[in-house]
């Protein structure tokens, strides 16, 4: 089988691909979202007056945490030793919308952009989960992977 896709091997069957013989890199990722929400849960989340705490703290860590067991949630990838790990949140008032982004970086033989993926996701839905209980239309959007470089295949950056 060569479609390309390297999770499977020549039977077709799932793997996880070898990295043993790729070199050690310098490696980051970065992705980003958004979660928009009611205005009344919007001014909850930015005034800090949610009953289950500081909804972004505890986002920011969590997201933090998912990036760190990625390899636990997402059958094929590697576990990595993550050298920095950033989530940042920017409040669009006028949107009501949190935007979130994640950065991850490490030294090693395979790419962090499903660590700064998972990032993303897990602080957006940590978001979701915490204020549920007074908004349950939140949308999660546009998540996506930002940019990423490192590895044989270089610097790679969304257009647009």
């Amino acid at each position: 089988m060569s479609s390309g896709l390297t999770h499977f091997n020549a039977q077709g069957d799932a793997h996880m691909v070898d990295v043993g013989d790729k070199p050690v890199t310098q490696r980051r990722a970065r992705a980003e979202g958004s979660i928009s929400m009611s205005a009344q849960t919007f001014a909850m989340v930015l005034l800090g007056q949610h009953k289950k705490g500081d909804v972004l703290g505890i986002a920011r860590i969590a997201g933090i945490m998912a990036a760190k067991r990625t390899s636990e949630l997402v059958p094929l990838c590697h576990p990595l030793a993550l050298t920095a790990v950033e989530v940042d949140f920017v409040c669009l008032r006028e949107e009501n919308r949190i935007h979130c982004s994640a950065s991850v970086e490490t030294r090693g033989q395979t790419g962090v952009e499903m660590e700064a993926l998972t990032a993303v996701q897990i602080a957006l839905l940590t978001i979701y989960d915490m204020c549920k209980a007074i908004d349950r239309g939140m949308t999660m959007t546009d998540i996506r992977l930002v940019e990423k470089s490192g590895g044989r295949s270089g610097q790679w950056r969304r257009e647009g």
